[in-house]
């Protein structure tokens, strides 16, 4: 089972919240999830991200791969580097 790390869209139309998730890479954009890890709120100033650091090293560890956006909300976060250092 291919397990990525991805954004699933919450929010209101033209209010995007995204939860940063662990999901089956099947499964469609908004659909089940394994776990949340965090939320991405691009609306304020400046953009909030907040991710568990725990959960995440810990699902890096098992194998699970980041998408483009989700790669650079970790970087951003300093979550990546964490991660790289190990």
């Amino acid at each position: 089972m291919a397990v990525k790390i991805r954004l699933k869209r919450m929010g209101a139309k033209n209010n995007p919240f995204y939860r940063v998730v662990v999901a089956d890479a099947r499964s469609p954009r908004d659909g089940r999830v394994i776990d949340e890890i965090g939320y991405y709120d691009p609306v304020k100033q400046p953009a909030a991200v907040v991710i568990n650091e725990e959960k995440a090293l810990d699902w890096l560890k098992k194998g699970a791969q980041l998408t483009e956006t989700a790669r650079a909300l970790f970087r951003k976060a300093g979550v990546l580097q964490k991660f790289q250092q190990k």
